[in-house]
């Protein structure tokens, strides 16, 4: 199991999730060189668009500084061996110019075998100008033109036209593209490696030490290696480890804690056990004391018996709290007034005394645990009837009267007494246990354990109010049964 590691394997654990290939640090580097080769592949056509258009620029200029050879050669002519010449120089197989709306041809080629295609560079579309280089990668075979029209740098005129071939251009474009290829993968290597030593140093090292002494702690929160040491860093890292080992020492104080409680509800139990016994060996000596007719024993044996029964109560409940875990409750559709007269009997209340006002009808229902649902109700009822019992006129008149409204998918099982109510001061600690009691000699465990019972089921218990003239508590239970169609049974009083 899990918490039967040794201190040793945390760290093995931590070693292999930390530094194998699919490790945090791994895929910070992995993740970082791929992101910069996608940013630089996403910039790759941006600059083979601006390659290409420079260089076509580039023969332009070429093409009209040749141009300008014409005018000076006699009569403007120049020979074929000089246009060739000319035309090699500049890259291109033919030069014309418009000026005023007249189309010249300066230079003149050979006869071209197909049509060029064209690239306008005085007002290039994004679009056109984005796609221009894969055209010349991938627009045809061998032998194509281009025809390139640009404004003039060196003389006045309305264009320049040239003709070029394209496999100078598209040779040294798959240059450049390798080139720029090499340079993107050199740089997101190093920006990956850069990046990834950066978040190692400032992130994924103090991530590693945190992790690695949460896994010793929790394989032995007695270890002192597994303590977290503040680094004294101020940001997200540095607070992550101040409140952790603020957690690890409340921790190893609530271990240490439960350690002692468990000790000492051991001791508790086999005390409780034997004064039971003890308890036990006292009531048989008090019944056989009341078959006596002494007067002075009959007087004070209803004391001792009072007194006896609220000390095997005491000790029976402290065992009860002391269990582990109360089960899972098992809810399911049960009707509310048979349950309700079980627990009543079970409290005591008769009509000689505190008795039952039963508000509920008789075919209502409601969703719990039946077994639990008696001990919430049991111990309710107990403790209004002890609290009227304390005094000798609610004795006689007190009552305790309870109905059921239902909302929301919600059951809420409303118990109101004509006792003398609750303090402000008990109100505090109502319900926690062995502090709640607002009666001598009550233990505290009866509402502690009620509400730990509502809660179980998804509901809870509350105190709705509480006067001079009497308490009334809420019983919230999940889940609102439908009732069967029935008549309505009048309201029983004293039905137990």
């Amino acid at each position: 199991m899990a918490d039967d590691l040794t201190p040793q394997e945390p760290a093995k654990l931590t070693r292999r999730r930390f530094f194998w290939p699919g490790g945090l640090s791994a895929r910070l580097l992995l993740l970082t060189v791929l992101f910069v080769a996608v940013a630089g592949g996403l910039a790759l056509p941006l600059a083979a668009a601006a390659f290409e258009e420079q260089y076509l620029l580039d023969r332009m200029r070429a093409a009209e500084l040749a141009s300008l050879a014409t005018e000076v050669a006699p009569d403007r002519v120049v020979t074929a061996q000089l246009s060739q010449q000319l035309l090699q120089g500049a890259g291109v197989e033919g030069i014309a110019i418009q000026n005023e709306g007249m189309r010249r041809l300066v230079l003149r080629g050979p006869r071209l075998a197909r049509t060029p295609y064209l690239v306008d560079l005085r007002d290039q579309a994004p679009a056109s100008w984005l796609a221009a280089p894969f055209q010349t990668l991938f627009g045809g075979g061998e032998g194509r033109m281009v025809r390139v029209i640009a404004e003039p740098r060196f003389r006045k005129a309305d264009f320049v036209e040239i003709i070029a071939p394209d496999a100078e251009l598209k040779r040294q474009l798959i240059q450049y593209l390798w080139r720029q290829v090499l340079v993107v993968a050199f740089v997101s290597t190093m920006a990956g490696i850069l990046v990834y030593l950066s978040l190692n140093f400032f992130l994924v090292r103090p991530m590693q030490r945190i992790t690695l002494a949460m896994e010793r702690f929790r394989a032995d929160p007695e270890d002192v290696m597994a303590l977290v040491r503040p680094s004294g860093r101020r940001d997200e890292i540095g607070r992550a480890e101040v409140e952790l080992g603020r957690m690890q020492a409340d921790l190893r104080a609530a271990l240490a804690s439960r350690a002692r409680l468990a000790a000492l509800g051991e001791g508790v139990a086999k005390i409780n056990h034997d004064l039971r016994n003890m308890l036990t060996s006292a009531q048989i000596a008090s019944e056989r004391l009341a078959a006596l007719k002494d007067p002075k024993v009959t007087q004070a044996l209803p004391r001792l018996e009072r007194a006896l029964d609220r000390a095997v109560k005491l000790a029976t409940d402290v065992l009860a709290y002391g269990k582990t875990q109360e089960p899972a409750p098992e809810a399911r559709a049960m009707r509310l007034a048979p349950a309700l007269e079980a627990a009543a009997e079970e409290a005591r209340l008769s009509d000689d005394g505190v008795r039952l006002v039963s508000e509920i009808a008789h075919g209502a229902q409601v969703f719990a645990d039946p077994d639990q649902l008696h001990r919430i109700l049991a111990n309710l009822l107990r403790n209004a009837r002890e609290a009227m019992e304390g005094q000798a006129e609610r004795a006689r008149l007190g009552e305790v009267r309870v109905s059921l409204s239902e909302a929301d998918g919600t059951s809420t099982l409303r118990l109101a007494d004509n006792g003398p109510g609750i303090s402000d001061r008990a109100r505090e600690r109502l319900f926690q246990p062995f502090a709640g009691s607002s009666r001598p000699g009550g233990a505290g465990l009866g509402l502690a354990i009620a509400r730990e019972l509502a809660m179980g089921h998804g509901g809870d218990l509350v105190l709705a109010e509480s006067s001079p003239g009497g308490s009334v508590f809420e019983l919230r239970l999940p889940g609102a049964p439908a009732r069967k169609p029935r008549a309505r049974k009048a309201p029983s009083e004293g039905s137990v």
